[in-house]
């Protein structure tokens, strides 16, 4: 199967960079393409925010980013419609605030979260968006989520999960079309992703053809048995200006670790990835 990443944007922004075997650097802007599963990584700073589109046009959003301004620009600028469904994978504001605008104007069918109630008032925002726009709000459940053609696994946090820890109660998703697979987890940690190889077998992760770092490439991040079992063979790495330290610990695993992932570019624009679906 082709793909490529291609510049979708503005040059001069810090959002996003690619650790990429075999995709091409962006060159130009890309046009909205149609008849493809089409990942798009917003550039929206410091934070999340992935729209995923089916072939025949059906969209969901993963996280939206920290600022509502700045999802609002990137609807408008891609055209970002036909949201059948948002989810949060934690109640975040860095993941969260972008969603309002989307809910808003997209009035998606569904809502999917971790159930665990954020202490902010951008939560209480969002859920009061949500049920403005007819929204179901839905608890993350071992469930499959279909855009079309395109299969979405809902992949809930594991039981046993402390409750005051919204990383460690992150909901992923895993994106699947004609052979290809998507794998994200939010800003999962170690306890979580040890939980799920636990509770799931390692070839349901793995390996991934994209694969989108967890926590902003933060230190307690990724282990070497976590990226054994996803086997990423290209690595999307969503950060921004921050005074976390992120990126931190992603770079040195993954060029040790043997998998099939190669430190190759620094991509600092937003990307787009079109699927072909004749494999």
């Amino acid at each position: 199967m082709a793909f490529e990443f291609c510049s979708v944007g503005l040059p001069g922004r810090h959002g996003l960079a690619s650790y990429a075997e075999g995709l091409t650097a962006p060159t130009q802007n890309c046009p909205n393409p149609t008849g493809v599963l089409t990942i798009r990584f917003l550039d929206v700073g410091q934070g999340d925010a992935v729209v995923i589109t089916s072939p025949d046009g059906k969209s969901l959003v993963y996280d939206g980013g920290r600022t509502e301004s700045r999802m609002r620009e990137l609807i408008r600028q891609y055209s970002i419609q036909n949201v059948v469904a948002v989810v949060a994978s934690h109640a975040d504001a860095d993941h969260i605030t972008g969603l309002i605008p989307v809910v808003a104007l997209n009035r998606p069918k569904y809502f999917v979260n971790n159930g665990i109630a954020g202490t902010t008032q951008t939560w209480q925002k969002l859920t009061n968006v949500v049920k403005q726009a007819g929204t179901e709000g839905l608890y993350a459940v071992d469930v499959v989520m279909n855009l079309g053609e395109v299969k979405v696994t809902i992949i809930p946090p594991p039981y046993g999960m402390p409750v005051a820890e919204q990383n460690l109660n992150s909901v992923g998703i895993l994106v699947e079309y004609a052979g290809f697979r998507a794998l994200m987890t939010g800003d999962s940690e170690p306890q979580e992703t040890n939980a799920w190889l636990w509770r799931y077998t390692g070839r349901f992760f793995g390996p991934s053809d994209v694969y989108k770092a967890i926590h902003h490439g933060s230190l307690n991040g990724e282990t070497r048995t976590w990226l054994a079992a996803v086997r990423p063979r290209n690595v999307v790495l969503s950060v921004g200006p921050n005074d976390y330290g992120h990126p931190a610990g992603l770079a040195p695993k993954v060029g040790r670790f043997r998998v099939e992932t190669r430190l190759r570019s620094r991509v600092q624009h937003w990307l787009s990835l079109p699927v072909q679906g004749t494999g």
